[in-house]
C-alpha cells in the first residue's frame, strides 16, 4: 500500500497537468474566431476542472493521513492547488460571459464583462458550499476513524474476554479435579479407619472369648 505522501503528489501532480491544460485552452482556444471552437474549449476547460476538483478532494483526503510532524509541508501544496483551482474557475465563469456577449455582438472573452459582480457572487457562494463540502468531508472523516477505532477496542476487548473465561474455566476444571482428588483420600481414610476399628473389636471379642475360657 502506497504512503499518503507519495499518493498526495501523485494527485498534485495529475492536477498541475490538468490546470496547464485550462491555461492552455483559455490563452489558445479562446483567442479564435470561430464560435462552436470556442464552446468546445470551454467545454473542456469545465471537464478538466471538474477532474482538478476532484483531485482536491483527494488531496484533501490523503492529506488526513500524513503524520503531524510532517504535514506542515504539505498543507501550503494543498492551500496553493485550491487557490490556483478558485482562480482558473473564475477565469473559466468569465470566458463562458464573454462568449455569451460575444455571440451578441458584445466582444470577446476578455471584454464585456460588466457581470463580473454578479460572478464573483456566484464564485463566493459556491467557494462557502465548498468550503462546508470540506468541512463535511473532514468531520465523516473524523467519524470514520473513530468508528474504526471503536470497532478494533470493541474486537480487543472480546479477545481479553475470551481468553479470561477460558482461564476462568481451566481453573475450575483444577480446583474441581482437586476436590474430587480430595474427597477420595478423604473417603478411603475412613473407609481403613473403620476396617482398622473393626478387627480391633474383633480381637477384642476373641480375646474376650478365649480369657474366659481359661
Amino acid at each position: 500500500m502506497e504512503e499518503p505522501t507519495a499518493v498526495f503528489s501523485s494527485y498534485e501532480n495529475e492536477f498541475a497537468q490538468l490546470i496547464a491544460t485550462v491555461k492552455q485552452s483559455l490563452e489558445e482556444d479562446g483567442s479564435g474566431s470561430n464560435g462552436e471552437a470556442k464552446k468546445a474549449a470551454l467545454r473542456r476547460v469545465e471537464l478538466s476542472l471538474d477532474e482538478a476538483d476532484d483531485l482536491i478532494s483527494q488531496m484533501q483526503i490523503e492529506i488526513q493521513g500524513i503524520p503531524n510532524s510532517i504535514r506542515a509541508t504539505y498543507t501550503p501544496r494543498l492551500k496553493r492547488a485550491q487557490a490556483d483551482l478558485a482562480r482558473y474557475k473564475k477565469l473559466s465563469r468569465e470566458a463562458h460571459t464573454a462568449s455569451r456577449n460575444s455571440a451578441a455582438g458584445g466582444g470577446g472573452w476578455l471584454r464585456g464583462l460588466g457581470g463580473r459582480g454578479k460572478a464573483d457572487a456566484v464564485d463566493n457562494a459556491e467557494r462557502g458550499q465548498r468550503d462546508r463540502l470540506l468541512v463535511g468531508t473532514s468531520m465523516l472523516d473524523d467519524g470514520t476513524r473513530r468508528l474504526q477505532s471503536s470497532n478494533r477496542l470493541a474486537l480487543e476487548t472480546e479477545d481479553q474476554g475470551a481468553q479470561i473465561l477460558a482461564s476462568l474455566q481451566r481453573q475450575r476444571e483444577q480446583i474441581q479435579g482437586a476436590s474430587d482428588t480430595s474427597g477420595m483420600y478423604k473417603q478411603r481414610v475412613v473407609i481403613s479407619a473403620m476396617i482398622a476399628v473393626l478387627i480391633i473389636v474383633v480381637l477384642i471379642i476373641l480375646y474376650v472369648k478365649l480369657w474366659r475360657h481359661r
